[in-house]
């Protein structure tokens, strides 16, 4: 009897661009065309873009988090772990699994959508002392920590530890950084009227950044508007400088200053997930060099999207420009990779991708916002608007929609509520223990796993 195999496709990432590959599979390949498999630490996809307001209160871990696993007739198989390295040549992925079980996962075809990770500099103290904003982990945890602060504050009589738990420091004045400094100070300002042992003026929020503009890509006339926001809020915004130092009490600035505060935020950006590096492919600035249809040259059957793979941004003039790691992109490249990966299965011509950016959203809290959409230049109410409905609409199931929603209703209703959830363990958890940077191999570690599984079997 002959026994026919379905092709294997294996997508590798949860995100925006993974989610969209994988849902887009499964609804145009017949049962019997092909086996779809997914790896992700987590059965949800994450709406990265309202962490900032996860962390201020004004939205829920859960609301943000959709499900991969609510709706009866996906049929795609979930591997939960994470990839920490692949194999071109014998086309197996290794797993490594939450457990911690090292396993090898054959493919045919694989969709590489790992994502990014936070962009760390050799500054001494920055992996022991900061705390990331990348995960939903992260963003409940700098929740609680930001409360614990005022309450320690304000249990405190020592003059000089009330100053360092009073102060908070974000670095990276692009959109992750300037919403987190935005909406945590809006915390921090209506949280410190129910202690009223604690002076206002005593809270002080910074917000820093390298380089000599707020959001640049927002353009100067909106990149303005946004820091005078956060100046008029009382956020000191200081441009062209960096962080030299970062201790447990205090952090160092590169233009001298030392600020008494426990409290670091680092969002300078994002660099490819290092799985990337394990594949021994060309890379452009550490992202995968792919072309306009996102296969990797010489490599059959290999496609990659997303923050992770530099695809041509065929919408500009620009031959050498490439797609900005954003959402709107990542949504639309799962969708085209998802064709591309049938039309080969099928023998049919791929499609390069080519999308025109929609522009930009920017929520401050509140009735605070800059946006761009389409060119268009919005400030306060109406940009608020389109910033909110542009999250809403991006959101891909209706619970997630309604909940969202209500939350945001709730809150412009009843305010914030300053309650600790408990996440905050004893032992502290800093950007080193989140993303889980040291897990993954070497090309030579990836070849030797794969080698050895086969020489066992």
């Amino acid at each position: 009897m002959n026994t026919v195999t379905r092709p294997r496709i294996l997508v590798v990432g949860a995100g925006f661009a993974g989610v969209e590959c994988v849902r887009r599979l499964e609804r145009k390949l017949a049962p019997d065309e092909a086996d779809v498999t997914l790896v992700t630490p987590f059965a949800y996809q994450l709406y990265l873009p309202l962490l900032p307001q996860v962390a201020s209160g004004v939205l829920t871990p859960q609301s943000i988090a959709v499900s991969l696993r609510r709706s009866k007739k996906y049929r795609t198989r979930i591997i939960p772990g994470g990839a920490i390295g692949v194999d071109l040549k014998a086309k197996v992925c290794v797993v490594r699994t939450i457990t911690d079980q090292i396993v090898n996962e054959p493919y045919d075809y694989i969709v590489l959508a790992p994502g990014s990770i936070t962009r760390t500099f050799d500054i001494p103290g920055l992996t022991d002392h900061a705390y990331g904003m990348k995960t939903l982990a992260e963003a409940a945890y700098i929740r609680d920590h930001v409360i614990s602060q005022l309450d320690l504050a304000d249990a405190s009589d020592d003059p000089a530890e009330r100053a360092s738990r009073l102060q908070f420091v974000v670095v990276g004045g692009g959109y992750a950084g300037t919403e987190t400094a935005a909406c945590l100070q809006k915390l921090t300002h209506a949280a410190v009227k129910r202690y009223p042992r604690i002076d206002p003026a005593l809270i002080k929020w910074h917000l820093i950044d390298i380089a000599p503009k707020l959001m640049p890509e927002l353009g100067d006339k909106l990149g303005r508007s946004a820091q005078e926001i956060l100046k008029r809020r009382g956020i000191d915004v200081s441009l062209g400088v960096s962080i030299e130092k970062a201790g447990p009490e205090e952090v160092t600035f590169t233009d001298g200053r030392v600020i008494p505060t426990r409290t670091l935020i680092w969002t300078a950006g994002v660099v490819a997930s290092p799985l990337i590096a394990t594949l021994g492919a060309e890379t452009v600035r550490g992202r995968l060099a792919v072309n306009a249809e996102m296969q990797l040259p010489s490599h059959d059957g290999v496609f990659a999207l997303g923050d992770a793979a530099a695809v041509p941004d065929r919408a500009k003039d620009d031959e050498a420009a490439v797609c900005p790691p954003t959402a709107q992109h990542a949504m639309r490249q799962g969708k085209t990779v998802a064709d591309n990966v049938i039309a080969t299965l099928r023998n049919q011509p791929l499609t390069p991708y080519v999308h025109k950016d929609l522009g930009l959203v920017v929520d401050l809290g509140g009735r605070d916002a800059v946006s761009k959409p389409l060119g268009i230049e919005l400030r306060g109410l109406p940009a608020q608007v389109a910033a909110r409905g542009y999250h809403w609409a991006a959101l891909r199931t209706n619970v997630a929609k309604v909940r969202v929603a209500t939350n945001w209703t709730l809150n412009a209703i009843a305010g914030d509520d300053f309650v600790r959830t408990g996440f905050q363990a004893r032992k502290p958890a800093k950007l080193h223990d989140f993303e889980y940077t040291n897990a993954y191999l070497t090309p030579d570690e990836v070849r030797a796993q794969v080698e050895g599984t086969d020489r066992r079997e």
